[in-house]
C-alpha cells in the first residue's frame, strides 16, 4: 500500500530528545504519539472520556530519524457498545521533504468510553 488509510489525526516533528542509543527515534515515543492520536479519535467518537485498554499488535517497519515529520492516521475497525478498535498507521515525511511518505509503523489499539467515575459506558454515536 502506498497511501495512508484513515483520517490524519496527529502530525509532529521528531526531535533529538526523542532518540534511542542508536540515534534513531525511540519506539516508545512513536507508540506514545500513536496512543495520543488514537485517543483523540476515540474521544471524538465517544463524546466522553476514554481509556486505552489494549494494544493488540504493533509492527515497526522503518526507523524514524531526527527531523522527520510523522503523521498518525486513525481508521475505526469496530465500534462496540463501550469500546472502539482503531487501526493506527504512522507515516513519515523523510528529510528532505521532496521524498515520498513512508509507512514506519502500524498497530491495533482498543479504547473504552468511560464516565466521570472511570466506569465504562456506551459510546455516544451521533444518529444519522
Amino acid at each position: 500500500m502506498h497511501e495512508p488509510r484513515g483520517e490524519l489525526v496527529l502530525r509532529t516533528l521528531a526531535m533529538p530528545a526523542d532518540t534511542n542509543a542508536n540515534g534513531d527515534i525511540f519506539g516508545g515515543w512513536i507508540l506514545s504519539q500513536m496512543d495520543l492520536a488514537g485517543g483523540m479519535a476515540a474521544k471524538q467518537c465517544a463524546h466522553s472520556r476514554i481509556s486505552t485498554v489494549a494494544i493488540e499488535s504493533m509492527s515497526f517497519h522503518q526507523p524514524v530519524k531526527v527531523g522527520d515529520v510523522i503523521c498518525c492516521y486513525a481508521e475505526f475497525m469496530h465500534i462496540g457498545t463501550t469500546s472502539m478498535r482503531i487501526k493506527l498507521e504512522v507515516w513519515s515525511l523523510k528529510m528532505p521533504f521532496n521524498q515520498k511518505r513512508v509507512k514506519v509503523t502500524e498497530g491495533l489499539f482498543t479504547y473504552v468510553a468511560i464516565d466521570d467515575d472511570g466506569k465504562p459506558h456506551p459510546v455516544d454515536r451521533p444518529q444519522a
